[in-house]
């Protein structure tokens, strides 16, 4: 009986919204300066509306109905909630994409929120939404050359593949021929995000808002505003094309021991604008492709260790982070030089593509971001509290914010142990970690609406590079924390040392960095030890 009041609610709140929607359309295609697209706009809104509810109200029913009469933690509760979840996974999949743009960059952040949402969204929107998305017509392609260079691809280039090799949620990728022979890949933004951006986040901003109104514990009105602020920069390719010849800068110039290991695109700057993006065409496989990646001579935890030296450098010494570290936005290849490593192995580089979003960290929230990641890797629960204090956390919530950011609950995350952040990826180890997001799930909501914008997308990065990870080593290792760990280290002192306005205090920072030094070198040998004994085991 509930079930069908709470049915009949929501099919009353679709009709209302679709007539509200239609009532809207008109007047705005009667005041309009443009009725072509406004008539395309006020279309295509009200269906994405609709099918919003429908699929909500199509989950909400599944939960509730399915679920009904099975007593608490058994078996077949577990069996039947699996069921459904991966049901309403697939609906809010087919959701995202066919509504596009904004709802597939949604459908990519839920893919990275393992302590936050069922282990079945996270597998099914990682598979389907990073480069599988839904593609634009050539004739829509041609429609975007004619708007951006004034010809049609054929004419552009000598050559140009009318079949796009991937797709994402603001674009998507063909290879191309330039006339001195060059082969490239040009990048094509999908012609609706133009038209329907704004309205697609004021459709995002109604559902959000009105399921915090009925629901308190579910709020994510912050991830509305870091939208609204990051959406117009990752539409704007020439943007993109900048922050990729900056990263490259700040290798270069603060960490050139890895410049040569790091590599960008070069862009052909006179066939790019904010919505054509054509740059140097890319061999490589996906860091997550271990089977092409081993055929290339290159051993996969060689890559792990350069994904997150990357990574630690720009985010504790550059300041100026890619935030979407995605599989499909890193490819590994030998390093062109063929150097080899010493167990006769190629040496990998690692190339960075989809410069869209970047976030640029402050002296202040750096030097703080470091410090808490020091103090997580040596166990130091006084600089965790008041790190993660001012970052934002708060008194009450500094522990979630250290388990968030380690997946590791509070207990294992202040254990003296070499390895109390190492993760093995086991059904074990998944299992707890949903436990513990669906325990502290008001808390968790609670304290992200607290963070930093910035910080958030740190957590996105931290997502994204733990996914990589978990391919590359089936799950975190020691070696990747050994290198937060010396990279944040090293930070801080610099930091300390920039600051450093007294003989005697430049003296006390320097012991600091003898003492650290020391603490990583013990590290470093209980690290060997472990894979020593690892290796007698086998």
């Amino acid at each position: 009986m509930v079930t069908r009041s709470l049915w009949r609610i929501r099919t009353k709140l679709a009709v209302a919204a679709t007539a509200l929607c239609g009532g809207a359309s008109a007047a705005v295609i009667s005041t309009s300066d443009d009725p072509a697209t406004a008539i395309k706009l006020c279309t295509a809104v009200p269906l994405r509306l609709v099918r919003d509810f429908v699929t909500a109200a199509s989950i909400a029913f599944d939960y509730e109905y399915s679920l009904v009469g099975l007593p608490e933690g058994s078996s077949e509760r577990a069996k039947v909630k699996h069921e459904v979840h991966l049901r309403s996974a697939r609906k809010l999949q087919e959701l995202c994409f066919r509504n596009g743009g904004i709802y597939i960059k949604l459908g990519q952040h839920i893919g990275q929120l393992e302590y936050l949402v069922p282990q079945e969204y996270v597998q099914i929107m990682r598979e389907s939404m990073l480069n599988k998305c839904p593609v634009s017509s050539y004739d829509q392609v041609c429609e975007v050359f004619k708007k951006e260079l004034g010809e049609t691809p054929d004419k552009v280039f000598e050559e140009f593949d009318p079949v796009p090799i991937a797709s994402a949620s603001l674009a998507q990728v063909h290879v191309a021929r330039m006339h001195d022979g060059q082969k490239v890949a040009v990048k094509v933004q999908h012609t609706h995000m133009t038209d329907t951006a704004a309205a697609d986040h004021a459709t995002v901003e109604l559902i959000v808002n009105t399921l915090h109104k009925f629901f308190p514990s579910f709020d994510y009105r912050w991830l509305l505003d870091e939208m609204r602020e990051s959406l117009p920069k990752e539409l704007d390719f020439l943007l993109e094309a900048k922050n990729s010849e900056k990263v490259m800068e700040n290798f270069r110039k603060l960490s050139p021991h890895i410049a040569n290991y790091i590599y960008t695109p070069r862009v052909h700057w006179n066939l790019s604008t904010s919505k054509l993006l054509t740059m140097e065409f890319m061999d490589g496989a996906q860091v997550n492709d271990v089977k092409t990646i081993k055929k290339l001579g290159i051993q996969p935890n060689e890559v792990a260790r350069l994904v997150n030296q990357a990574f630690a450098e720009m985010i504790f010494k550059h300041g100026f982070v890619h935030c979407d570290p995605h599989a499909a936005n890193l490819l590994v290849r030998p390093l062109p030089s063929g150097r080899k490593s010493i167990a006769g192995k190629k040496e990998a580089q690692l190339v960075l593509l989809d410069h869209g979003l970047y976030k640029e960290l402050d002296f202040s929230t750096r030097f703080n971001y470091a410090s808490l990641w020091k103090g997580l890797i040596f166990a130091d629960a006084k600089a965790i509290k008041e790190n993660s204090v001012k970052l934002g956390a708060g008194d009450d919530l500094y522990a979630l914010f250290a388990g968030i950011l380690t997946m590791r609950p509070w207990n294992r995350v202040i254990d003296p142990a070499v390895d109390h952040l190492v993760i093995k990826g086991t059904d074990g180890d998944r299992t707890e970690l949903q436990m513990y997001a669906s325990q502290y799930f008001p808390q968790i909501s609670e304290l992200l609406s607290r963070l930093p914008r910035v910080i958030l997308l740190m957590l996105k990065t931290n997502d994204c590079l733990r996914a990589v990870n978990n391919s590359l080593m089936q799950g975190s290792s020691l070696d990747m924390f050994m290198i937060i760990g010396e990279v944040s280290s090293k930070a801080v002192i610099e930091a300390k040392m920039s600051q450093s306005k007294s003989l005697l205090n430049y003296l006390s920072i320097w012991l600091e960095e003898i003492y650290l030094e020391a603490r990583l070198l013990i590290l470093q040998i209980f690290m060997w030890l472990l894979q020593f004994r690892k290796a007698l085991s086998l």
